[in-house]
């Protein structure tokens, strides 16, 4: 089963043009993302009706961030995006009527509505610019890694 990537593809986005000063257009987060400008515009524009990035015309015009970054959350985005399906596994309704196949269900359900409930709580406490602190701890370490490297340390 195919995996829903489109969370991750929007936070990789979302960090490239909060690392800009300027909109980034759609070919240009397509690069970023290795997929195809189409791609980028139907999943921004989900975006873009959550209030969360803007979009500009015009030769200096392309995606920006719209919002405050500690102010989006990773649930936020998962919102924006129609909610996808967290978990890729179900369970089988073969024989509705089955009672070992009603109350394996029963179970899956309910561990999964757990589990869901537990994630997207979770979500809801990593903000973007959680993730930008980050990305910026592990770019500066690896500019240092660099430094050393070419130092001979």
């Amino acid at each position: 089963m195919k995996r829903d990537s489109r969370l991750s593809s929007v936070l990789h986005a979302l960090l490239h043009m909060a690392e800009r000063d300027a909109p980034m257009t759609s070919e240009q987060l397509s690069r970023c993302l290795g997929t195809n400008p189409v791609v980028v515009r139907r999943t921004m524009g989900f975006l873009r009706r959550a209030g969360i990035v803007a979009s500009d015309r015009g030769q200096a015009g392309g995606w920006r961030i719209a919002a405050d970054l500690s102010a989006i959350t990773l649930r936020d985005l998962h919102v924006a995006l129609e909610e996808p399906d967290v978990f890729a596994i179900g369970h089988r309704n073969d024989a509705p009527e089955c009672l070992v196949e009603q109350s394996v269900n029963a179970a899956l359900d309910k561990t999964f509505a757990e589990a869901e409930a537990l994630l997207l709580r979770r979500m809801g406490e990593v903000t973007l610019a959680d993730l930008a602190r980050d990305f910026a701890e592990r770019f500066a370490a690896r500019r240092q890694q660099v430094e050393d490297w070419k130092n001979g340390a």
